[in-house]
């Protein structure tokens, strides 16, 4: 087996592994969800759920990584030799590998749109069709989705950027991409967050986000809060368990994972700092489909004083997020053939990301260029008709789930809990009280948040796309 890269530092890795979190769920999913929910009683439930929920299955997830230095596949494959259930818990591994490569098929999609409206931006034709929002709903509706060659261009093009950050190794692809796109996306962040503090909306917005309002909180919130903080973290697919194998003795597991959680949620609430403002400035509607990136929002940010250069900047922020997620996705399916296969890095890179985006082609044309691709029913449910949305489905209602729930039950459960609790204080100091939580969280409060995921979309027909 060829030398396995590591992480330059911890530094490192937690660029990398936020970058990996950090996608377009939290700049426009988690607004959505907070604002149908009132605010701010939903974000402090959202905080407990992260901690109660997300912190320890990511913590689980980069254990389990660093112990065994191997893909999601091999690790499992590994630990669970000569315990219950044995080297069939490879499948547990098999299932994130196949999530990530299902996932980036159509993220990558999407992605690929934020170049197109930077391209419209640099040229100065993203705010004279903004300035028209009948113009630019045409524009992205008839016109740019209904493009095959656009669509199939674009995801290409998104995809030949992530191919690349992956094919130079851990320390000279992926975490020099991190170290230079994360300080970036926090400071257009920090920028636009500093802008909307000048608008109208920006006091309503803060009181809306912050004040605690459990009496108008319904308790359906309490799911949905479980199910953003899982979604959002990037868990159960196996990302942060292969970030995890890279990771160097001297890092800290429980302190990494609480550092991710901390930038994640930071940037899920910052950004809806930002879209409140924007929604309480212009008594916007707010959608819960992603194209209100691409449809609604510019139309908006365009109003704003120098509009054309915050709404520049806003696509170059969506095209980090996508980019720094994307780069993981496709690590963990890359790192199953280097690991697994035993190919070399360089041919693992190319041909796994060539065979997603070759697969990623029925997606990008899905969305109107191709009216079979865009009717397909995959799971007899008319609102995932096409194989983007049905695709999406699978991913987010089923494969991400299980696999969280099954790493929970893991190391919960079929690890041994000194053998646990020895990884996690390995080089540091002793962590009883933070270890007694972790192992409660894991056996019991996780496996129960997850499963009630699960539950809903079995038996109550709840959809999380």
């Amino acid at each position: 087996m060829q030398q396995r890269g590591q992480w330059s530092g911890r530094l490192g890795f937690i660029l990398a592994a936020a970058g990996s979190a950090i996608g377009l769920g939290n700049l426009w999913k988690f607004p959505y969800v907070t604002h149908q929910n009132e605010g701010g009683a939903f974000v402090l439930i959202y905080i407990g759920a992260v901690l109660l929920v997300g912190l320890p299955i990511m913590t689980a997830e980069i254990l389990v990584g660093r112990r065994t230095r191997r893909d999601p596949v091999g690790a499992f494959k590994q630990l669970g030799e000569g315990r219950l259930g044995g080297k069939a818990w490879a499948g547990l591994g098999f299932l994130g590998v196949s999530a990530g490569f299902i996932i980036l098929s159509y993220y990558s999609v999407v992605a690929g749109w934020t170049v197109h409206y930077i391209v419209l931006s640099l040229q100065g034709k993203l705010t004279a069709l903004a300035s028209d929002p009948g113009a630019l709903q045409t524009h992205f509706v008839d016109g740019f989705l209904a493009d095959g060659k656009q669509q199939v261009g674009y995801h290409v093009f998104f995809m030949a950027a992530t191919v690349s950050a992956v094919y130079f190794g851990v320390k000279e692809g992926i975490e020099r991409v991190a170290k230079i796109l994360m300080p970036l996306l926090f400071a257009i962040l920090i920028f636009l967050v500093i802008y909307s503090a000048t608008t109208p909306g920006f006091a309503p917005a803060m009181k809306f986000l912050f004040r605690p309002n459990f009496s108008e909180l319904e308790p359906s919130a309490i799911l949905e809060a479980v199910g953003q903080a899982f979604f959002s973290l990037s868990l159960g697919m196996g990302a942060m368990l292969t970030y995890g194998s890279y990771m160097r003795r001297e890092s800290s597991v429980p302190r990494s994972a609480v550092e991710i959680c901390f930038l994640d949620s930071m940037m899920g609430i910052l950004a809806c700092v930002i879209m409140f403002s924007i929604i309480f400035t212009f008594d916007l509607e707010v959608s819960q489909s992603a194209t209100i990136l691409f449809t609604t929002l510019p139309t908006v940010l365009v109003q704003l004083p120098a509009g054309g250069l915050v709404l520049g900047l806003f696509f170059v922020l969506v095209g980090f997020a996508a980019l720094t997620s994307t780069v993981s996705l496709l690590e963990v399916v890359s790192s199953y053939a280097i690991d697994e296969l035993r190919w070399s890095r360089q041919r693992a890179t190319l041909t796994m990301g060539v065979a997603i985006g070759i697969f990623g082609v029925l997606s990008a044309l899905s969305l109107g260029a191709n009216s079979a691709l865009s009717q397909l029913n995959l799971f007899g449910k008319g609102s995932t008709e096409g194989v983007f949305s049905s695709l999406d489905y699978l991913a987010a209602n089923w494969l991400l789930p299980v696999g969280g729930l099954m790493i929970a039950l893991f190391v919960g459960w079929i690890l041994n809990p000194q053998e646990v609790k020895t990884e996690l204080e390995d080089g540091h100091k002793p962590m009883q009280a933070s270890f007694g939580f972790l192992h409660f969280a894991l056996r019991f409060a996780a496996p129960i948040a997850v499963g009630a995921i699960l539950f809903s979309v079995i038996f109550l027909g709840a959809e999380y796309q």
